[in-house]
């Protein structure tokens, strides 16, 4: 009798702890500001979080793509070049990866930027989407004046940029970034390596359940 009420107890215990604890959540990454209100004569601050800012390029079917398209949704961003001779083959194999997880959800789209416009036009686009076999209405590849591009890789906190000794003249971040609903960015990875891509593929679930 004596231990089936410390059974029951050591049972009712543990589902305690298992109710209460948390689910994981992502943080939200970039610089961030604390502003006051005034809410009915107390004075409460909000957290300002980095966000990304609207944008406007065409994509490979020479649709105009900006935050409105992403709107309730979230995305993962990255940038490439089709001539990329180092790890843009890597990053795009990897991201195929998130992709076929993915690829049925409504909620869940890509957004590669390219960093060399002169070179990568809508065609050439369209070819390389041909290539990977994708969605054009999921899959995003887009292009812009350099000076744009470049500017909203700045915004992503990465780094894009033309440098004639780098193998293809551009070196950019080899980062997958996660964008939320709100277009705060909860997560980069290393789209290179195999497991920061399984943990993208993972936290994706996460944020698609934030907030439920």
């Amino acid at each position: 009798m004596v231990k089936s009420k410390i059974l029951l107890l050591i049972i009712g215990l543990y589902v305690m702890v298992a109710c209460n604890k948390a689910p994981r959540q992502l943080p939200i990454l970039g610089p961030k500001e604390l502003a006051e209100r005034n809410e009915k004569g107390n004075i409460v601050e909000d957290t300002i979080y980095h966000t990304i800012p609207d944008f406007r390029f065409r994509d490979q079917d020479s649709n105009w793509v900006s935050l409105a398209t992403f709107n309730d949704k979230i995305y993962i961003a990255d940038f490439f070049f089709t001539t990329c001779p180092t790890i843009c083959p890597v990053m795009k194999s990897n991201l195929l990866k998130v992709y076929d997880q993915y690829k049925d959800s409504n909620t869940v789209s890509f957004l590669s930027h390219t960093i060399d416009p002169l070179h990568d036009s809508i065609p050439v686009l369209k070819d390389y989407a041909n290539r990977l076999d994708i969605n054009s209405f999921k899959w995003h590849l887009v292009y812009g004046s350099k000076d744009s591009v470049y500017a909203i890789a700045k915004s992503y906190l990465v780094s894009a940029q033309e440098d004639k000794e780098a193998p293809g003249g551009f070196i950019h971040s080899g980062a997958l970034i996660l964008i939320d609903k709100k277009r705060r960015i909860r997560g980069y990875y290393d789209g290179t390596d195999d497991k920061a891509t399984a943990k993208l593929i993972e936290d994706i679930k996460l944020l698609l359940n934030e907030g439920k």
